[in-house]
């Protein structure tokens, strides 16, 4: 079985980091971090990231954002109790989008649970298209 392989970008590529802790409903029957519910948790994380740069999902300069692909490789077990360092880096920038690079570890230990990447592109909801990346956002980017 071939697998994803998520590349880890460099360190200096990396400009949010925040901790979140699962929540006892996140765990499945299996003890442990439910998939779907990671992402959620990817989800908050990227509002989070948002948030601090005075943006939502709805509102970047004038334009939405759309979530057009994922992907995750999961390397360790998460379990209740766990508090989790989540880590965003932003690569790949195009005309319309970029690509949310999400690096997930244990805080206590530094060991890394999971690499995420969603690929999210602009869109005004109101002509129903996908729209040009904002130059605001593009500079988070080059920064």
């Amino acid at each position: 079985m071939s697998r994803i392989k998520l590349e880890l970008p460099q360190s200096r590529q990396f400009i949010f980091s925040t901790s979140i802790a699962p929540r006892i409903s996140d765990i499945n029957y299996g003890n442990h971090l439910g998939h779907d519910h990671l992402i959620t948790l990817l989800h908050e994380v990227r509002l989070r990231f948002l948030k601090e740069h005075g943006f939502s999902e709805f509102s970047v300069a004038g334009s939405s954002m759309i979530m057009a692909d994922l992907a995750i490789t999961y390397q360790a077990e998460v379990t209740y109790g766990d508090i989790l360092t989540v880590d965003i880096a932003l690569l790949d920038p195009s005309r319309v989008g970029c690509d949310f690079f999400y690096l997930v570890r244990k805080k206590e230990h530094q060991q890394e649970v999971a690499r995420a990447k969603t690929g999210i592109i602009f869109f005004d909801y109101r002509l129903k298209k996908v729209t040009r990346m904002p130059d605001v956002f593009a500079e988070l980017i080059k920064a």
